[in-house]
């Protein structure tokens, strides 16, 4: 169900309060596996090389938790584990539980299930051990409490593992240096292996493994939050990873979640999600199915919110291979302050009833805004765009870089570029496109597209819009849509070449990029001044930016001088790949 309106302006008061503090020290990843493409259209194939168009994502449970985080956020300060105390501790061994009363708490025993009822007992802890294959934890009562897992296994074939249907705030603690795991059957009509009533905290150093064969993984009917220091597993062969109704905010931790059910999600949330640190890993690998309900064709997703999505800190790793599979997926609006975010989509278009659902790294329905960070996107399917917004982009700081088969960065409405730096590569078709007025003001843009008729940087002429370039850095390789309003000059190379590297210098700042192996139409260049542009160059030092296609500063040394001619606009570009001629008006 998706929530009102209501939902989307709450989260905009607290992403407001919110740090959006871009992340200026940029890493870089070394990717291994090779680039899943397509057929190519009337328009050409435009194929390149680098980190981006060889980047996997694969789940990650060692690696060392990052440091890029923003503050920690909590709906209300009674979340905070340090602003609670639970000193009245009830120990329960899964291996030969005991039926007991203590510290006001009644245990009761079925075989190895085992309830708990704590009533109105307040600063309960419940301290769980051992093993079972045919189990099962229940804790009921009025007040908030905690269960520290300090190396407990469970199985329960019937229903959920661990079922916490007390209302109350309940805090998961992972014993530091234990290694925890819940699992379901296929039977029962369980909503979680982990389902809790209440609002869910996760805390402690320790690990937790949670795998679910009947429904999702771990449920709440509340809010989750995710704290740092968990190191926590989630796969589900039925459902969703980790699904939440009122709010989902990971301030911390290593998460990895793995889903391979049709169009599930590996997190699922009917409110609003909040990234401020740790690093997730989801990976999906289900094809879409059809939704007789909605009467709809739907993907699976690695992160769906069904009101709106921020990031502020952290790093997200999404993978989805499934047909019509999603990186992200969100019904209000998303906002990148800060973090990194990867997302890989290998699947195709899925097909059902008559309806379809694309594959997509990035789908927004609302506004997209990105202030700060990296965005990394990759999809290899047919139809698969990069990021793709209902409405409106826009970019003020930051790293965004898209490599699609489709358009690399799609907006229904207005595209707006003032600062940050800006990759957007489509395989077979547009780099940049605006169904609404696209607006250049600022930053560095390299936009590629796949050859005539498309062109790097698209705006709706046909509905009456324009592209307006009045600043920044920009390479088109592939020409700007006709009709164009270019305040700033543009210059269009005389010649270029594939696989090459070029030297752009705009007064005393450099920008070298790699052009593609095949693609485009001739390269169209602005800046604040008349540039100059070297082809075949190398570079020593800069700071990387495209994943090693674009280099901002550094050492240039060789090259050849390339004539650039005034450039007015136009969709038809000549002077191809090595080619000469020059432009065409």
């Amino acid at each position: 169900m998706k929530k009102a309106i209501l939902n989307i302006i709450l989260t905009a008061s607290v992403a407001v309060m919110m740090s959006c503090s871009a992340d200026d020290k940029l890493e870089e990843y070394n990717g291994n596996s090779s680039w899943n493409g397509g057929t190519s259209t009337a328009g050409g194939s435009s194929v390149t090389t680098g980190e981006l168009a060889t980047l996997d994502i694969a789940i990650d449970r060692t690696t060392t938790e990052p440091t890029d985080v923003a503050a920690a956020y909590y709906p209300d300060e009674e979340d905070v584990l340090e602003n609670n105390e639970f000193t009245k501790e009830v120990t329960i061994d899964m291996s030969s539980p005991v039926a007991k009363t203590e510290n006001g708490v009644d245990v009761t025993v079925s075989g190895n299930h085992v309830i708990a009822y704590h009533g109105s007992e307040k600063n309960v802890c419940y301290v769980v051990s051992g093993t079972t294959t045919n189990g099962s934890l229940t804790i009921l009562g009025e007040k908030k409490y905690a269960v520290k897992l300090n190396g407990v296994n469970i199985t329960n074939p019937d229903s959920a593992a661990l079922n916490l249907l007390s209302g109350k705030r309940a805090f998961i603690i992972l014993a530091e240096g234990t290694t925890n795991m819940l699992s379901d059957g296929t039977g029962g009509t369980q909503k979680g292996t982990l389902y809790c009533k209440g609002k869910l905290f996760f805390n402690g150093s320790g690990s937790l493994s949670v795998m679910a064969n009947t429904n999702n993984g771990i449920h709440s009917a509340d809010y989750i939050v995710f704290n740092k220091g968990n190191n926590i597993y989630v796969r589900s062969t039925a459902n969703h990873g980790i699904k939440a109704n009122d709010g989902i905010y990971i301030n911390g931790g290593i998460l990895n979640v793995e889903v391979t059910a049709a169009a599930t999600k590996g997190i699922n949330c009917e409110s609003h999600i909040i990234v401020n640190g740790g690093r997730t890993t989801v990976l999906t690998t289900g094809n879409g199915t059809y939704d007789t309900e909605d009467n709809e064709a739907k993907g699976a997703a690695g992160i769906k919110a069904d009101s709106t999505f921020t990031i502020n800190g952290g790093e997200l790793w999404l993978k989805s291979t499934g047909n019509g599979g999603k990186g992200i997926n969100v019904d209000g609006y998303a906002t990148f302050c800060g973090g990194k975010v990867y997302v890989v989509t290998t699947g195709g278009l899925f097909s059902s009833s008559g309806d379809t659902s694309s594959p997509k790294g990035i789908k927004v329905d609302g506004d997209i805004s990105v202030s700060g960070g990296r965005i990394w996107v990759r999809t290899g399917g047919s139809n698969g765009e990069g990021i793709e917004t209902k409405s409106a982009l826009s970019i003020t700081g930051g790293e965004v870089s898209s490599y699609a088969y489709d358009d690399a960065i799609n907006s229904k409405g207005d595209m707006t570029i003032s600062s940050g730096y800006v990759y957007a590569q489509g395989r077979n078709n547009d780099g940049l496109d605006a169904n609404g007025n696209c607006y250049i003001k600022g930053g560095t843009v390299y936009a590629i597209c796949s050859g005539q008729p498309e062109v790097a940087i698209d705006a709706n002429t046909e509905g009456g819009k324009k592209l307006y370039l009045t600043g920044g850095t920009v390479i088109a390789i592939g020409g700007l849509e006709s009709g164009s309003s270019l305040s700033q000059s543009c210059y269009a190379a005389s010649s270029w070449s594939t696989n090459t590297m070029y030297a752009l210098t705009v007064g005393s700042s450099t920008f070298s990029f790699q052009t593609p192996s095949s693609g485009g139409s001739g390269i169209v260049v602005s800046g604040a001044s008349q540039p100059t542009l070297l082809s075949g160059v190398s570079v020593s030092g800069g700071t990387s930016y495209f994943g090693g296609l674009g280099i901002s500063g550094g050492t240039v040394s060789g090259g050849s001088s390339v004539s650039l001619s005034s450039y007015s606009g136009s969709n038809s570009m000549g002077g191809g790949p090595g080619g000469g001629g020059g432009p065409r008006w």
